[in-house]
């Protein structure tokens, strides 16, 4: 009886600790399966605003105030926009001084916490950069999805799509430079978007389902007008546009890809962005097994997938060392494989989906010199 009782208890034990493992896999893995929209990555450090004056902001001394370029800087009850450093300022040491360049809405005070943010622009094409748009319903496997239209002299179609923890007004940091070169522009909200159908089982799929999204974008591009589309993603976003490229019934409509820190390793970016939430390392596998199971998320090791390591049409990719959310390296895997069509702008001092905030000019120059050829 008290052997039946021990191996009872032992069991129990085992069980116990099984459905322990479960749960904290399960909620390691909501790190990147329920990733808020238009909230900064838990990878981003918090900042305290220590003063403001005319033109300037003093700020926290952390690396990422130290960045160079041009952010959005977001409070709880703030957003505002932030340049270069500014050299010669009187400040303490643990401070750093930023020019302020405007506060869309609130007040930045002392002694407010903020984060930066790749999201210079509040609103859509008309309310932040006075563009004319329409906005549309585009059928969606799920419902609806609305849609930023801006009208271009062209045949060819850009579509953009945003990545983790952003929207659509993310798009905005480039609509004026694909303007410029009279593009037509779709910017569609997709699902788990706050605007867009709900995800069926309320998660992000890191690209794997929301392609199906940015597929009906497309076919809404061809059927109104596109001779050619670009496919353009930032983080998840880009994934979506290589899922797209590869296994949409109008692949053949695709003339390019530009991809911005795309997420080519889901695995390396649930881990990321777990650990930013500072779970333990030993938690890490198990989130992973968690969020497959959650997902189905096997990428091309899932028998019977499509590979995306074939790349055939021209492809320029934004990315660089210091993304700690999705590992550079696969960047710079994709593009020596396919050194024909894949090009690598790398960009140095910018964080996850931040390319373009490093040096705006520098990449809508790049921007410019890919799309040219393919007007």
């Amino acid at each position: 009886m008290r052997t039946a009782r021990a191996t009872a208890a032992a069991v129990t034990a085992v069980i116990g600790a099984g459905a322990a493992a479960v749960a904290a896999g399960r909620f390691a893995s909501d790190a990147a399966l329920r990733i808020p929209s238009g909230r900064p990555l838990p990878t981003e450090p918090g900042l305290t605003v220590h003063a403001t004056a005319a033109g300037q902001v003093t700020l926290t001394r952390d690396l990422a105030a130290l960045r160079p370029g041009r952010y959005g800087l977001v409070g709880e009850r703030f957003h505002a926009v932030v340049g270069p450093v500014l050299a010669g300022t009187t400040h303490s040491a643990d401070t750093v001084v930023r020019r302020l360049e405007r506060v869309t809405y609130g007040t930045p005070e002392p002694g407010d916490r903020a984060r930066f943010t790749p999201n210079v622009h509040v609103g859509d094409p008309a309310t932040a950069l006075g563009v004319d748009h329409t906005v549309l319903d585009v059928p969606g496997e799920l419902g609806p999805l609305p849609t930023w239209f801006v009208p271009g002299a062209r045949d060819t179609w850009v579509i953009a799509v945003h990545g983790l923890g952003a929207t659509r007004e993310h798009v905005l940091n480039v609509l004026d430079a694909l303007r410029r070169n009279q593009f037509p522009v779709l910017v569609p909200a997709y699902r788990g978007d706050p605007e867009a159908p709900r995800s069926p089982d309320g998660l992000n799929h890191l690209g794997e389902t929301e392609w199906r999204d940015l597929d009906a974008a497309l076919r809404h591009a061809v059927d109104s007008g596109a001779r050619k589309v670009v496919l353009y993603g930032w983080s998840t976003g880009a994934t979506m546009a290589l899922r797209t490229a590869a296994r949409s019934e109008l692949r053949e409509h695709v003339a390019g890809l530009l991809l911005d820190s795309p997420v080519l390793d889901w695995e390396s970016t649930l881990r990321a962005l777990a650990g930013a939430r500072r779970t333990p390392g030993v938690l890490l596998p198990l989130a992973v097994r968690a969020a497959q199971g959650r997902t189905g998320l096997y990428g091309d090791r899932r028998p019977g997938a499509v590979r995306l390591d074939g790349v055939a049409i021209p492809t320029q990719i934004f990315h660089g060392p210091d993304d700690t959310v999705a590992p550079w390296r696969f960047s710079r895997r994709l593009a020596a494989a396919h050194p024909n069509t894949v090009t690598l702008q790398t960009v140095r001092g910018a964080p996850h989906a931040a390319m373009w905030n490093a040096d705006p000019a520098a990449y809508e120059e790049s921007l410019r010199r890919f799309l040219v050829p393919l007007m």
